[in-house]
């Protein structure tokens, strides 16, 4: 039984980047570099260090690395939106802490931070429009502490480098958050691939349970119809004719032969040992170990070789299944059966003349064999036969490469030296 398979996740579309930064060791860097530089700096002062003004630096350096370390250890994966406001506030608060008691300015290189960690955060647009704040401020700090610094080569000089420090922070924010999107996407792809591999699996085991069962029955289930049929006329008729026994018996033994034979072949095939398939040997042989009722008659034109094994042995299954069933249940005196290998199709029909078709034909697993076996190979099965009027079994298959034309009319079936084939007749 084949149970349908675990919805599969779909692709990522518009989805938000998650809060913890890729690149953990960007803010550590940076609190290190502006901690090596505001000490050396303040140790350097004119005025000589201040411990108050230095421990207020070193301290609210120290308040970041601890909130960093917090969050990596809290939120490994992800941290949650509100945290993650309430944390960028935090540490906006400590980078203004640690400006005002830093005399040497560097870390003003700290705001470059608030767009970094909002772009992970909350965003591409979110990054971009505070790093565009970032920088108005800057430069409105500037216009209230120092008038007329626009006139002043280090004040523009700061401006720019905190410009570019936004621009390389914010690229590198875009590099991380795309390439962390792009290994998501590629294990979700993990995922469904082994979703659908398990799937290919299931339907595979499915399809192999259906041939096995198709084959034992077209195969295995006529020889072993035709056995019982045969033993059943040796019994009938080993007191009353001795050679009509005898030869049930023969047919008989052919049939289990011939059922042992079509196992070894499946077998071969299987190993990919197999002889080439001859579909009109294999049909004179079935009809001439069948019963002598009822009589059946054989007509192959064409060249068969145009076609492939597998059509051809669709072909020859349909034929054995339709006998049997003119032999079980039509009551039919005569059945013909005609193949015709041409150009563009193959097409073999079975006709009886017995009862007919009820009124609500059944579907019998029988039938669906034939159907699931041309299926795939593009042929089709029609069944007629109203009632008293005998029973059409018509099978056709494209030949594979061929124009789907029918051939021009007139056109003449031979067989392989040019002259039509005889028929066969039991």
């Amino acid at each position: 039984m084949v149970t349908e398979a675990e919805p599969v996740p779909g692709p990522v579309v518009g989805r938000a980047p998650e809060s913890g930064p890729p690149v953990p060791w960007v803010a550590p860097v940076l609190y290190a570099a502006v901690l090596a530089g505001g000490v050396y700096y303040e140790l350097l002062g004119v005025d000589g260090p201040r411990a108050g003004r230095l421990a207020g630096f070193v301290g609210g350096l120290v308040a970041l690395f601890a909130v960093d370390v917090w969050e990596r250890r809290r939120y490994p994966t992800r941290t949650p939106a509100g945290v993650a406001v309430g944390l960028l506030c935090v540490r906006l608060a400590l980078f203004v802490v640690v400006t005002a008691f830093d005399t040497a300015g560097v870390s003003r290189v700290l705001f470059v931070l608030v767009p970094f960690t909002a772009y992970f955060a909350f965003g591409r647009v979110a990054g971009v429009s505070l790093g565009a704040v970032s920088a108005v401020l800057l430069a409105a700090w500037f216009t209230v502490s120092a008038p007329g610094w626009w006139l002043d080569p280090a004040y523009l000089s700061d401006l720019l480098m905190f410009g570019l420090g936004l621009i390389l922070a914010l690229s590198m924010a875009a590099v991380a958050v795309s390439a962390r999107q792009a290994r998501a996407r590629l294990e979700e792809s993990h995922v469904r691939l082994t979703a659908y591999a398990g799937r290919v699996a299931e339907l595979t085991t499915a399809m192999e349970r259906h041939r096995l069962a198709r084959e034992i029955h077209d195969s295995l289930g006529h020889h072993l119809t035709a056995i019982g049929i045969q033993l059943e006329k040796t019994s009938a008729f080993l007191d009353r004719d001795r050679a009509a026994a005898e030869q049930a018996l023969a047919d008989a033994r052919w049939s289990a032969a011939q059922a042992l034979a079509e196992v070894r072949q499946s077998v071969r095939a299987l190993r990919a040992e197999g002889e080439p398939f001859s579909l009109s040997t294999a049909l004179t042989d079935l009809v001439r170990h069948m019963d002598s009722s009822p009589s059946v008659t054989v007509r192959i034109t064409g060249e068969e070789s145009r076609y492939d094994p597998a059509s051809l042995t669709a072909l020859y299954r349909a034929a054995q299944e339709s006998l049997t069933n003119a032999r079980r249940h039509a009551a039919a005196t005569h059945v013909t059966v005609s193949l015709s290998c041409g150009e563009s199709e193959a097409r073999l029909t079975v006709a009886d003349d017995g009862r007919g078709l009820p009124a609500s034909p059944p579907d019998g697993y029988g039938l669906r064999g034939m159907r699931e076996r041309v299926r795939p190979l593009g042929g089709t099965v029609t069944l007629t036969g109203p009632p008293g009027t005998g029973t059409t079994v018509t099978v056709t298959i494209p030949r594979p490469g061929a124009p789907t034309d029918p051939p021009p009319r007139g056109e003449v079936m031979t067989g392989p030296r040019g002259a039509p084939r005889p028929e066969a007749r039991r």
